[in-house]
This record gives C-alpha cells, structure tokens and sequence, in this order.
C-alpha cells in the first residue's frame, strides 16, 4: 500500500487524480477530433511559436537537469539505491519540488501534438507519440505524489539531459527547410533516446534483485514501462532508419 506524500499531496495538480484525468481526457479529445477539424482549414505555419516554445523547453530541461543532479550531489544520492527523503529538509523538499516541476514539464509537452495537429502533420500523430505523452503524464503524477524523489531522480536527470538535445533539435527544425542540411544528427538524437531507457532498465531492474529501502511497486512499473517504450523505438528506428520509411 503506498500513501500519498504530505509534503507534495496539496501541491497544484498533484492533490486528487481528477485534474490530471481531465487534462488526459481533452488531450485525447483533441487527438481524435483535432485532424477533422483542421481538415476544411488551411495549416498554420507558427514558427515563431514554435520556436519560442522550444526555446522555453531547452531551458525549462536545463534548469531540471541541473536541480536533479546539483541536489542529488548535495544530497550525496546513491545511484544504486536511493530511498525517498521525506524530510522537510531544504534539500529534501529541493528534490520534491524539482520532482513537481518534472511533472508539470509532461502536462507542458502535450502541446507537442496540438501543434502538430495545428500545422496538419498528423503522421506524425503516431500509436508511440500519444502513447508516450499520455502515459507520463499519470506515471510522474503517481511519482510525485508518492516517491517525490529517492529512484526517481534519476530518470528525472536523464531525461532532463536528453530533452535539451531533442527541442534544441525542434527548435532549429521550425526555422525552416534552410535549416534541414544541419539536422543530420536526427538519426543519434533516437540513439541518446534509446540509451536512456537502457540505463533506466538497468537501473531500475538491478533493485529488484537488492535489498533497497524504494517500493519494488514502482521499481517493477518502470521497468515494465521502459520495456514497452524500448519496444516501441526500437521499432521507430528500424522503420525510419534502415528501412528508410517516413
């Protein structure tokens, strides 16, 4: 049985599943009814908005990255088995609150679809890409709001790191096609990604087998998770790479 963490229970979003349920419901609405609507209306180019908006996440994924791994160093984290400090000590409320802002930055992401839907790439509206986006949202909803920090700090880190390469990617990709000769690093953009779920396997998979003080619930729900995310671009990078489809 896990309890919800008293320090994070009454934080924005994080204090009753129904906030987060609504937002996953209208982004699948919007997923389903988005393409029909745009169907009779001609595509939006917005790219200053688009590279406003990746520009903004390049910088939010910095300021995570550097909080998860200035606070886990502070905090000496143990990167093999990190329990959950739920002290209020400044470091431990450091970790939770970057835990939050993780959070919230995976509401931020869905309009990732809403601008594709927008400027009618729905291709690009893919099973992998509504799949990802949706269920991160619930995944670090339940982190935050039962093990703000402990394991989880890591796939935070990692993700963070990854995530400043991948829309500094998309923001040079929405100035243009005069950008599209310097997007030749695309292809190991995928492999950082696929990377970074083989270490969070790996990390996750080697406390199931220790003695560690961090609920084995969830260390199982993310290895499980991982395996279908791996799965799933593994898949992308055969079909986009070697087989050449786009």
């Amino acid at each position: 049985v896990f309890f919800p963490d008293p320090r994070t229970d009454p934080w924005p979003l994080v204090y009753s599943p129904l906030p987060v349920t609504l937002i996953f419901t209208c982004y699948l609405l919007v997923v389903a009814l988005g393409p029909s609507c745009m169907q009779q209306r001609r595509r939006l180019e917005l790219r200053a908005l688009l590279l406003t908006y990746n520009l903004a996440m390049v910088a939010l994924s910095t300021y995570m990255f550097y909080e998860f791994l200035v606070t886990s160093v502070l905090a000496n984290y143990s990167y093999l088995c990190q329990p959950v400090d739920y002290s209020r000590s400044e470091l431990g409320m450091r970790m939770a609150r970057v835990c939050w802002w993780f959070f919230f930055s995976k509401v931020i992401e869905l309009l990732d679809t809403v601008f594709l839907i927008l400027r009618k790439k729905q291709e690009q509206v893919t099973f992998l890409h509504v799949y990802h986006h949706g269920s991160m949202l619930f995944n670090w909803w339940s982190g935050v709001k039962y093990v703000p920090g402990g394991q989880a700090f890591f796939i935070g880190m990692l993700n963070s790191f990854v995530h400043i390469f991948m829309y500094g990617y998309y923001a040079l990709a929405s100035l243009g096609p005069r950008m599209r000769r310097h997007l030749w690093w695309k292809r190991y953009l995928t492999i950082l990604q696929l990377c970074q779920f083989v270490a969070i396997a790996a990390h996750s998979s080697y406390n199931l087998f220790t003695e560690c003080p961090f609920p084995d619930g969830f260390n199982t729900a993310v290895f499980l998770y991982i395996l279908s995310l791996l799965a799933l671009f593994l898949h992308f990078y055969y079909q986009t790479y070697v087989m050449g489809k786009r």
